[in-house]
């Protein structure tokens, strides 16, 4: 029973990337879905969610109208479009689980409020750099 974060890469300023998060051993149906990332020394930052039905959706002001997050029941996936990336975009990215209306929440009150706790899948790595 696993979450996994992939896609990361090495990518050029301006360029776009699609990170996938993939469950196996439970399905994603019943689960909202957050984004995060993390760079050395600085805090957890939330990057998007989407909601379990797909009708919510949250984005970071770094994220907006540049990222897109969807979902793939069917392939119990969860993706990221980035687009128009730049350097501040470079960190770990991880993707997380739970099965309260987190999204609801966030989306709201305009901000992260209350965490993914019930999984957190291992990060992939994204650098943007010429």
């Amino acid at each position: 029973v696993q979450l996994q974060a992939s896609g990361g890469g090495l990518v050029q300023p301006g360029s776009s990337l699609r990170l996938s998060c993939a469950a196996s051993g439970f399905t994603l149906d019943y689960y909202d879905i957050g984004w995060f990332r993390q760079t050395p020394g600085k805090e957890r930052e939330a990057v998007s969610c989407i909601s379990s039905s797909g009708g919510v959706t949250y984005y970071a002001d770094s994220a907006k109208g540049r990222f897109t997050i969807s979902r793939d029941n069917a392939k119990n996936t969860v993706y990221l479009q980035m687009n128009s990336m730049n350097a501040e975009d470079t960190a770990v990215y991880y993707c997380a689980a739970d099965t309260r209306e987190i999204c609801d929440l966030w989306s709201t009150w305009g901000r992260p409020v209350g965490g993914f706790n019930d999984r957190w899948g291992q990060g992939t790595q994204v650098t943007v750099s010429s």
